[in-house]
């Protein structure tokens, strides 16, 4: 029975680590809750507080492990701004290659939404960080890593893809053919930041990404971000009674045919690209599961 718990290299399967994790981030998570709930403050764990809680957990399980946080993807210096920055632009031209997309396919048309200017911009950044730190430290750290180690790149890629997706049917406007539409494309984004790990072993280029992304989609061009629409674009989109399936309607463009053809192209350039890896510790070395 013990070799459902061990390895051959004696150690804790891959799969209990992932189970341990959560479990820590989720006592982690319901520690704050009630600390707020005690200092008068609303229970929210808001991105930033989040993305500590997840970095926290992951710390603690790294350090029972013996190995180093910055193995999971955190090594700060040029090369790691350079890659954040590149994820930026890179989620930016995916997001509006799908929107120029739809609007050519008559889905919609911009206006100009009023009063909202460069400082209106820059300051959705700083929230939309918090939120790509939070998601991937979850869906691309320590889980998916350890997963990655113990059963392969394409377990973690579907078994994170796929709790990725899962943990947002609780947005609004997750029903009907937006639903399934939805839950497709989140996947596959999720599947496109799995390879944008892969490929460089940091962090650094799925966060810049997942910024990007968010902010073009949101606070740029004005459409719903996974049917959030915290922030007003510097565009508006004015639709053209086109089917959801096309524009994505209110949730935004994620729950749109186009999104999908475009996030599947960039996922086999990806998946065609050797990477450009930083060097790892050898704590980092596949394990079996």
């Amino acid at each position: 029975m013990l070799h459902w718990f061990i390895n051959d290299q004696r150690t804790l399967r891959s799969g209990w680590k992932v189970s341990g994790f959560f479990l820590l981030l989720t006592a982690l998570v319901v520690v704050a809750a009630l600390g707020l709930n005690k200092l008068g403050k609303p229970q929210v764990i808001g991105p930033w507080l989040g993305a500590t809680l997840g970095a926290l957990a992951s710390l603690l399980c790294v350090r029972l492990e013996g190995r180093s946080f910055s193995g999971l993807g955190f090594r700060p210096g040029w090369r790691w701004a350079f890659e954040c920055l590149a994820g930026v632009v890179s989620g930016i031209l995916v997001i509006l290659a799908t929107a120029l997309v739809v609007r050519g396919m008559d889905g919609f048309h911009w206006e100009r939404t009023p009063g909202i200017g460069v400082r209106q911009l820059l300051s959705a950044v700083w929230p939309l960080l918090g939120v790509a730190f939070s998601e991937e430290i979850f869906a691309r750290g320590y889980p998916f890593q350890r997963l990655v180690e113990g059963a392969g790149p394409w377990v973690g890629q579907l078994v994170l893809a796929g709790l990725f997706a899962l943990i947002h049917w609780g947005n609004p406007g997750m029903h009907g053919a937006t639903k399934a539409w939805a839950t497709l494309n989140i996947g596959l984004a999720a599947i496109l930041l799995g390879f944008c790990y892969l490929r460089t072993q940091s962090l650094a280029l799925p966060i810049g990404l997942h910024l990007g992304w968010n902010w073009a989609q949101g606070s740029l061009l004005g459409f719903g971000v996974s049917g959030t629409t915290n922030f007003k674009g510097a565009w508006t989109p004015v639709f053209h009674g086109r089917p959801d399936w096309l524009t994505g309607g209110a949730f935004g463009l994620e729950a749109s045919l186009p999104c999908a053809l475009l996030c599947g192209t960039a996922i086999l350039g990806l998946w065609r690209w050797k990477g450009s890896k930083l060097p790892t510790e050898a704590s980092s070395a596949p394990a079996s599961g």
